[in-house]
This record gives structure tokens, sequence and C-alpha cells, in this order.
């Protein structure tokens, strides 16, 4: 790359121009990217939503979830099918391979569920899922000054955030619906011969409107058209309903006068709440915002507040959840280590250099690297997240090694010329060491190609990571070998002439001449420093991801599947108050029988709570009170309830550090009862938590089995019953009329509803023989049912799972899994143990390989560098020392191996092997230019080596310190892996300068063994 300086010498001007050029384009990309909390990752799953109005979970699971996993289970690549069948409605969900067409397998899913032959009335959706789908808000809101909140919202507010670019869905929790209720006398009804049914078809046969042909006349050709309609509600109240047959005898019908609804009837507008949404015990409306795949988290959420403010004088808000506050948080964490990063390096190479010119010259390639990598980052379409700005705090201290090494030799030359500064003299000293940061440069990027090999998640969400740190490398090598000659050419027309050999140079010189000359020695400490450093991985803890701690918790309670959703409020005005009655607590919104979230299933029975605590709190204290008492208002209010409490997830890669035991067995009851042992058994263990199980609870059910050969006696069909139980049993939905120029919700109902099992069996129902109660055609019973069946690859199974403690999570799994095989579980129910251990392990393997294959890279890129064999094994011997700092550092900092860590040593692998390749460069520089012998080549390599060694060094760890000391959320990630770097770096830079050139002579023992002999 000598062109590029000889070119960049000769065209100065042209270079500044084009060096400002990038940074005004990569300001202007910066400020561009989205700004999310973690890379924009479509997972490869499918989710797929049948509902089946009124059938049982049962009827769902054979009629709907059976025949679509007959025709899914042939989709190709298909990893796992996992089904749920509730009351009316299937979810089914899809797992794929990373890099699968989603658009073509979308496409697949479509077609073979319209070869599924699925009953008439079930309606389909599929659904992708990906991060940037995750909800943006959930705010509270509270109408002023009297106010109609909820008119307000549906009519304006929600309208107008629709229209903001980028927002996907908003929807409103807590508001009550409107609606006309005719109120029907249950005997007067029956009197007149009339059921709720045919009122409401004698309802909808009076809104009619059809065309009805065409009048021809000479010149026109009219169309006709048949109306007939209710305008209004007082005309509703005198709708005739012509009654039919009604019991007179045992032997004869009579007819009857027709009748107005409002003789037999009520009508009211009413407004009916099925859902309750309060904030810090004050009644609100509720709003979540989502947004779209590919939208800015923070421009979307800043438009969604300017909307909400510029309606301030008609309500007030507060934000029970705001996931751009922890991305503003983690930006700002991150922007600000790597500032201070970049302080640390830059101050670094002063104290090397002690030249305050030279200083600035070597750290430009900071921002025009990051600044040039932004331009990358843009074009692709790649976030500004978590990743992307822990690889350019990462990178803040490599980027800089490029221009130490250069500037420093150029430093060194000018100071030893007596010529004084001139282009050839610049060129010349970038030329001495051009190949050496070339491929030292190289060699760092390439060990990010194997990334390629891990597949899942991980793979996808250090992409953006590896991606950063490799256009800021490339583009460091560039700004090192055009910008920072021509500034040194500049700077340095004065300096001060070479000194002599520093205390430190000439000490170093004589350790390498005692390395050189107990070789042995030098490699068996080696050797039992590494041995030594493996001996504490089993104390480092095992994880895939460390757990970061939140400061948003999420709390539900479920009570039996019966409770109205008046209970549950009752329930949970109690659990509200023992929250804000804690010292820790900032703020709680509670959601009372709100829909859930993935199935969209309304949930009278449940509670679900967003609990911001204070940022000095205990989180995993204050986790372990609120679920105490939370269980004890449950035992006294709601026996047989279920409640959870954990800390928030943040969307991003799994942890990994949980646990499932799966069970399967067709036999429904030992399933319930092999998942209670295990339940029982993780919540009595401490280094679990936040145990599950997705079985859920029997309910009470009430079945009416009709006897085919009595309703065939009696002339009545099932479909009649049908109709009558379920006139007397839930509300009837007439539809939408326009009544008083407003579209109007109109519900029918009896004044008299049933109360018991025994007056069900006494419903009347007429027939041809006259009236019969219900019982005479139809047992009438009682039953318990499972509210919901799960199956995993077309199996009937249940999951228990918990979330591990500590860090050990395979020790864990391990245990787990001996004592779960000792339960007595039923003899026909199936256990198998797994959970993110496994994934875990496999992730890590994936990574092994992954850095095998990098060593092989770097082997290769040297080989072509240097042309030699044996010079890129002396190199890579240098990777030997890097275990010993890393687990060292690890250990010291109680951090575990994790993901990160082990990114970390992928890492390693290019930037420990920089300080080799500058060593033995100047070696073979020594050799083959200056005739020297080996010994003397290495002793002077050594000496005029020693200083950029450690400049880039002490430059790379200083700038990572920030990260490494850091706890600001967000940072974790990067926290482990800077703690690794910095730990190996360290180790292999001050041994390698020992242990390399002994390896070195050892490789090349027969010439030095001749060298003497021929002097």
């Amino acid at each position: 790359m000598t062109f590029l300086t000889r070119f960049s010498l000769k065209n100065a001007a042209a270079v500044f121009v084009c060096s400002f050029l990038l940074m005004f384009l990569g300001l202007y990309s910066f400020s561009s990217l989205k700004v999310d909390l973690l890379p924009n990752i479509e997972f490869p799953q499918l989710s797929i939503e049948a509902v089946y109005p009124g059938a049982s979970p049962q009827d769902v699971n054979e009629e709907v979830t059976a025949k679509l996993e007959e025709k899914l289970k042939s989709l190709d690549g298909l990893k796992q099918m996992q089904s749920s069948s509730y009351e009316g409605m299937a979810v089914i969900n899809l797992e794929f391979p990373f890099r699968t067409d989603m658009e073509k397998m979308e496409r697949q899913v479509e077609s073979l569920i319209d070869k599924a032959g699925l009953p008439d009335h079930v309606q389909t959706e599929v659904n992708r899922f990906s991060f940037g789908s995750i909800p943006v808000f959930n705010i509270s809101l509270f109408a002023k000054n009297e106010t109609d909140l909820q008119t307000l919202l549906e009519t304006e507010v929600i309208p107008e955030l629709n229209k903001i670019d980028g927002v996907n869905s908003v929807s409103i929790g807590g508001d009550s619906e409107r609606l006309i209720r005719i109120t029907v006398d249950r005997k007067k009804a029956a009197q007149a011969g009339l059921t709720l049914s045919e009122i409401k078809n004698q309802i909808n046969e009076k809104v009619l409107a059809f065309p009805a042909g065409t009048l021809q006349t000479d010149t026109w050709q009219i169309p006709v058209r048949v109306e007939e309609k209710l305008n209004t509600i007082h005309e509703l109240k005198n709708l005739k309903l012509v009654p039919t047959a009604v019991p007179m005898a045992a032997n004869g019908l009579q007819r009857v006068s027709p009748v107005k609804l409002g003789d037999i009837a009520t009508i009211e507008e009413v407004n009916e709440q099925s859902e309750f949404t309060r904030y810090n015990l004050k009644p609100s409306l509720s709003m979540a915002v989502t947004k779209k795949q590919d939208a800015n988290t923070i421009e979307v959420a800043d438009q969604v507040i300017n909307v909400l403010n510029s309606y301030k004088h008609q309500f007030d808000y507060s934000i029970g959840f705001d996931s751009s506050a922890g991305i503003k948080q983690s930006v700002e964490s991150l922007v600000r280590e790597g500032l201070l990063g970049a302080l640390f390096a830059s101050l670094a190479v002063l104290l090397f250099l002690r030249n305050v010119r030279a200083t600035v010259i070597a750290i430009v390639s900071i921002p025009l690297s990051l600044l040039v990598s932004a331009i990358f980052l843009n074009r692709m379409d790649i976030t500004l997240n978590v990743m992307t700005l822990g690889g350019m705090a990462v990178a803040v201290g490599r980027v800089v090694d490029d221009s130490i090494v250069v500037i420093e030799n150029i430093f060194r030359r000018v100071r030893r010329e007596k010529t004084g500064m001139s282009d050839d003299l610049v060129e010349q000293s970038t030329k001495e060491i051009v190949k050496a940061i070339v491929s030292s440069t190289i060699t760092t990027v390439v060990v990010f190609l194997p990334l390629g090999l891990v597949g899942g998640i991980t793979g996808e969400f250090f992409l953006p990571f590896a991606l950063t740190i490799t256009f800021a490398l490339l583009a460091s090598l560039l700004v090192a070998v055009t910008v920072v000659p021509i500034l040194a050419k500049f700077s340095f027309r004065r300096v001060p002439p070479e000194e002599k050999e520093g205390a430190l140079q000439r000490l170093y010189g004589r350790i390498i001449e005692w390395a050189l000359n107990h070789k042995a020695i030098v490699f068996v400490l080696s050797v039992v420093l590494l041995v030594g450093s493996l001996a504490l991985v089993p104390k480092l803890g095992f994880t895939f991801l460390p757990n970061e701690e939140q400061k948003t918790l999420v709390a539900s309670i479920e009570l039996p599947a019966s409770t109205s959703v008046v209970k549950t409020n009752d329930v949970s005005l109690e659990m509200e108050k023992m929250f804000l009655k804690r010292s820790d607590v900032e703020s709680v919104t509670a959601a009372v029988g709100s829909r859930d979230f993935r199935t969209g299933l309304k949930r009278p029975n449940q509670a679900s709570y967003y609990i911001r605590l204070k940022d000095s709190a205990d989180t995993a204290k204050t986790v372990a009170v609120l679920e105490k008492e939370m269980r004890r208002i449950a035992n006294q209010l709601a026996p047989g309830a279920k409640v959870g409490v954990q800390e928030m997830s943040s969307g991003g890669p799994p942890t990994n550090n949980n646990v499932n035991i799966d069970l399967y067995s067709n036999d429904l009851e030992a399933l319930q009862t092999a998942a209670k042992q295990v339940e029982t058994y993780l919540k009595q263990r401490d280094d679990v938590k936040d145990v599950t199980n997705n079985l859920t609870e029997k309910q009470k059910q009430v079945i009416v089995a009709i006897d085919p050969e009595k309703v065939a006696a009696y002339g009545v069909s099932g479909m009649q019953l049908l109709g009558a139980v379920a006139d007397a049993t839930k509300p009837v939905d007439v539809g939408t009329l326009k009544l008083g120029g407003k579209d109007e919700q109109v519900e029918l109902s009896y004044d008299e509803t049933l109360g018991s099992i025994d007056e069900l069996k006494e419903l009347p129902i007429v027939t041809r023989n006259g009236v019969i109660p219900l019982s005479a055609v139809a047992e009438v019973k009682e039953a318990d049912v499972y509210t919901s069946i799960q199956k995993l690859d077309g199996k009937v199974f249940a999951r228990v799972s918990a979330q591990i403690v500590g860090d050990n999570i395979q020790k864990v799994t391990n245990d787990i899994s001996k004592h779960v095989n000792d339960l007595k579980i039923p003899s026909d129910v199936t256990v198998k143990t797994g959970g993110g251990s496994d994934e875990t392990v496999q992730t890590f393997r994936e990574l092994g390989v992954a850095m095998a294959a990098a060593i092989g890279l770097v082997y290769l890129t040297m080989l072509i560098t240097f042309g030699k064999v044996r010079v890129p094994l002396i190199i890579l011997s240098s990777l030997l020392f890097v275990p010993i700092g890393s687990l060292f550092a690890l250990y010291v900092a109680d951090e575990p191996l994790s993901i990160s860590v082990m990114i970390g040593l992928l890492m390693l692998i290019g930037i420990v092997t920089t300080n080799a390749i500058v060593l033995v460069d100047r070696i073979g520089q020594n050799r083959e230019q200056k005739r020297m012998t080996v010994r003397s080549a290495i002793i002077e390599a050594g000496k005029t080596r020693l200083r950029p060694i450690l400049m880039t060094a002490f430059a790379t760890v200083t700038a990572l310190i920030p990260l490494a000391l850091t706890n600001e959320a967000g940072t974790l990630i990067s926290k482990g892996l800077a703690i690794t770097v910095i730990g190996g770096l360290t180790s292999s830079t001050l041994l390698t300068l020992v242990f390399i050139p002994a390896m070195y002579e050892a490789f090349f023992f027969r010439t030095a063994k001749r060298e003497p002999m021929a002097k």
C-alpha cells in the first residue's frame, strides 16, 4: 500500500478534502442512523392464529389444530412446531433455521392452511415476529375538565397517532363498550312464544336495503331499491314482533296477536366495562403503541409524545412502560464509555510519545474511522443499537494502533536522520512498517469471518458488532497510510534529536538476552502459567449472556378460570395497594381483564402489572418480597390463584439461563399430576426463580348431552336446543343498527339469568307435544375440563420452566435433571430435560469451531504476507498467553464465561497477533536488509519495536477500561468482552515480548548455531 502513501504526499490537499468530505458524510450518516436497543433481527418463526367461535378446547384441537399440524409437518426445514388449543382459538408457532426465506415459507404455510379442510367458520391469520415489533409505550391517560376521553381518543388522538410514519398499531385498554341493550322479560317472552334468537331475526328482517331491478322509460333506466329501516330507539320499541306458537294444552296450540318489543323488553343505552386499567390506583384508559419493524424507536416515541402533548388541556398522561427511555440510557452509556475510552487512549499515546502533535496525529484516526464505519452502517440499513455502539466502543482502542505504529516509526526516523523531514523519509518510514500494519489489520478483520459458522440468534445478533469493528479497522488502515504521513510531514519539521536508549529499552535488551540463553525455562514457565490459568475455568461459571438487572417488573395474578372480572378487580385492588406501600416502588400500571397479547383472548380472571422501581431498589430482593406478599393476598382473597413477578425482558437475545422440563403423555390427568410434581420441586430450589407451568388448571363446565332418541320423539333438533340454551345463558348479539344517525351495537338478553344447574335442567323447550324441560331430552351434568391443550411437534405435553439464578447453568440443569428423574412420576409420562444449557453448549461449540477457523485464516493471511511457513507459526504461538490474562481478569472481576467472553477471545486472536507481527516483521527486515545475525536481529527489533508494541497495547487496554468498569444498562454484553480483551492483551503483550524472541531463535536454531562460527 506504499503507492497510497506516495499519492497522498503528492496530493495532500486532495486527501484533506476527501477526509473532510468523508467526515461530513459520516456525521450525516451517523445522525441518520435509526436508533434502537437491539439489532432488528427477524426471528425465523411464524405464528398461526385460527379462530373457531364457540368451540371447546377439545373441539378446536380435533377440528383445527390436529388438521393443521398434519399438513404443516411436511414443511421443509421445520425445526419445531408448538400448538395451544383454547376455547374458540388455536395458536400454532413454527420455528425454522435462521436465513430461511420467510416470505416463501409464509406463502407455503398459507397454501397448506387452505388445503387443511378446516370448518367453514374458522378464520386464520399468519404473523411474523422480530425485535422491532416489541411495544414502545404503555401509557395511562386521565380526562380533564369532563372531557369524553374515550370519544376523543377514538375520533382524534388515535387517527393522529396512526399518521406517524413508523407507528404500527395503537390499542386502547380499559375503555367501555357503548351499546343498546334490550333486556327481555323472560316470562312475557315465553307467553308470547318468542325466544331471543327469534327476536333478533325479526329485528334484522326490518333492516334491509336491496336493489330490486330497474324502471324502463323512453329515455331513462331508473334503478329500483327496496328499503326498510329502524331509524330511532323509539321505532325499535314500537317494532311489532310476530310470535310463534305458544302452548295451550298438552295436545294443542293457539295463535296470539303480535306484540311490541317495548311491551316485553326495556331498551336502554349502556356503557359496559369488561376490563379495568389504573395507574397508581387512579382509574385511567391505557394506550399501547407498537412501531413498525424498521422504524426508529426514539423518533416514533418522540412524535407520539408530541401528539399527546398537543392535547394536554384535555387529558393528562403517565408513562408506565417506555422502551425508548431504556434505549436512550443505553446509547448514552455506550457513547460516554466510548468517549472516555478515546480520551484514555489519547493519554496513553501522549504518555509514550511525550509529543502533543504526534498524539493528535495518532488519534485523528479515531473519529475518522468511526465516522467512515457509520457511512457503511447507514448504507446497509443497520441501526444504531447496543451492538453497533458496543463495536464502536471496543474499536476505539484498536483503530488507533496502525496510526501509532506509523507515527512512531516516522517520529523515530526523523529524530535519527540528519537530513531533516522529506517526502522520501516519510514514504520510507511508512514502507518499513506497512507490511506489519496491513497484515495485523487483516488478521484482526478475518477473525470475524467465521462468525458465519455460528448458527441461530447468536450469529445474527453479533453480526452488526463484527461489521462495525471491521469497517472501523479497514478505515483506520487507510487513514494510517494516507492521512497520518501527510500530517507527520507538516508536524515534524522541527523535532529534538533522537535520545539514547532509555532505561526501559536497556532493561528489555537484557531480558531478551537472558530469555535467549534460557529458552527451556521460558517455555516451561509459559506452559505452567497456561495450565494454571485453565484451572480457573471451573470457578468462573458458565452462562449464555449475563443477566442484566431491570428496574421494570412484570407481575400477574391468575384466578380460577371461571372467575368474573369484578372479583378479579377486587383482588387486584388489594395487590396494587400492597405494591404502592413499598418505598422502592415508583409506579404501578394495572390492567384487569385485558386481552392476552399473544392470543388476543379476553382474560376476565387475570390481572397484569407494570411495576417501575426506583433506581436505588435491589431488584432481586424486591422481586422475592413482592412475590411472597402477592401469594399471601391471593391465599386470603382467592385460594387457588396463581401469582408471578419477574424482571421485564429487554427483548434481546435469549439469555438461555433457563431450564425446561418437558413431559409427554396422552393421559391429561397423569400429565397434570407430573407437571405439578415438577413445579413443586423447582419452587423448593434456591437456585431457580420464575417457575412456570404451561398446563392450565381444570375449570368446571356444564355439558348438555343430547339424547338422539328423545329429541326425535319430541320432534326437536339439536340446533333448536343449542339456540334455547344459548339464549338462556349468554347475551345475543343483534349486530350494528343505525339509530339516531349513529352506528349502535345492539345486544339482547333476558332479565333473569340462570343461577344454577337445576334451573338449566328446568329450561322450558317448546316442542310439538307442548313445553318440556331440557332434562327431558338431554342429560345436564357438571364436568371438570382443561381450558387449553398444549402440543409440541404433534404430541400432547406440559412444560415446566424456570430461570436459573446463578452463573453455572449447565451444573444446575444437570442437577435438576437428576432429581426430576428421581421423582415418582406416573409411569405413562415421559420426561425430557432441556432448555438454555443445550443451546449454550451448542453455541459454545460453534464458537470453538469459529475460533479454530479464525486461527487458520490468520495463519493463511500471514503465510501470504511473509511467504514463509515457520514465521506465521512463531506469531501464532503468542496466542498461548491469551487465556492466562483473560481467565485471571474474569476471575478477579467475578465475570462468568459467556458468549460475550467467547467473542472477546475471538477478537484477541486478531489483536494479539498484531504485537507479534510488528516484532517479527522487524526481525525479518534486520536479517534480510541489514544482514544481521538471528540473535542481533532479535535484540535490535525488540528494542526498536518495544515502544510501539507497548503503546498500541496500552492504548487498546485503556480505551476499554471504562467499558469494563461500567454497570450501566445495555453495556453488560460489551462488559465481559472488554474484561476478556484487557486481560488477554495485557498478559499476551508482556509475555510475547519474552516468549516470541525465544521461540524465533528456537525455530531458526540451526541458522543461529552456524552464525557465530561464520564470524
